[in-house]
């Protein structure tokens, strides 16, 4: 089974030829011929391009992404099972696809960690599609494995999360974890910098546990903090002992309303 888009046009250009204008704008040039090792984790925003293309496209061009991708994102839908993974066929997007890794992803059912076959979460959830021509610009022969999260238990996220990086380091091949994650929605920006550093400082120090607290303890309204808790304890197992921030904005750039702002981070994590 295909995923075909459904916020092309809206979050992003439908038309393939101004989408590639876009992308290009957004990412400059890319980066060839490195030998530096490929990134454990990457966290990138998914809101309109007009938004948060700029913070997400600057974030992946100086990204070290490896040629198989796990997008972890948010369910904002409430559909499908709490770790819903897309298995087969291939996601599509205006003027190309990505295809999904299939035997990757059957490790994850076969794992027992509480991974599901799941297409229902994805398919009206916009948090990893949005991701999809990023990646394809960047390296058009990527393989995903898209997983979508609602899984709230910290526990579970723990388990899971450790589940993710024994199934990467036994892949055979070099794996990047790529998280879809906004940060505060619709606070003054004042507000969103001084909650978001909280949250921001505990990704780049790698503290899973107190990433999920904070974000708990301060009602810090970070959409992805379930799917980035679970990938940093993949990335703690992996080896990855901190991250740098790229990038921090907000909606009020492009809208000029400071008063109410959605906020953007990019995060690198080696």
């Amino acid at each position: 089974m295909d995923r075909k888009p459904i916020v092309a046009g809206r979050f992003y250009p439908a038309d393939p030829r101004q989408l590639q204008m876009e992308l290009e704008q957004y990412t400059g040039p890319l980066q060839t011929g490195s030998d530096k090792p490929y990134d454990r984790l990457i966290m990138v925003p998914h809101a309109g391009y007009m938004f948060s293309g700029k913070a997400c496209g600057k974030t992946l061009a100086q990204a070290r992404i490896a040629p198989t991708v796990i997008l972890l994102g948010p369910n904002h839908t409430g559909l499908g099972a709490p770790i819903s993974v897309w298995t087969s066929g291939a996601w599509e997007f205006p003027g190309g696809m990505l295809n999904v890794d299939e035997d990757l992803a059957s490790d994850f059912i076969s794992s027992g960690k509480g991974f599901v076959e799941n297409t229902a979460a994805h398919v009206r959830e916009h948090s990893l599609e949005v991701i999809i021509p990023f990646l394809h610009h960047i390296n058009s022969e990527t393989a995903i494995v898209p997983v979508c999260v609602s899984e709230s238990s910290p526990t579970a996220l723990h388990k899971a999360g450790e589940t993710l990086g024994d199934i990467i380091a036994s892949a055979g091949k070099p794996v990047t974890m790529i998280v879809s994650s906004d940060m505060s929605h619709f606070i003054p920006a004042a507000k969103a910098k001084k909650m978001d550093s909280m949250a921001l400082e505990a990704i780049i120090r790698m503290d899973p546990k107190d990433l999920y607290s904070i974000v708990a303890s301060n009602q810090i309204s970070m959409c992805g903090v379930l799917p980035m808790t679970m990938a940093m304890f993949a990335a703690e197992k992996l080896g990855a002992s901190s991250g740098r921030l790229v990038e921090y904005t907000n909606s009020g750039q492009a809208t000029g309303d400071y008063e109410s702002v959605v906020a953007y981070a990019g995060i690198i994590i080696s």
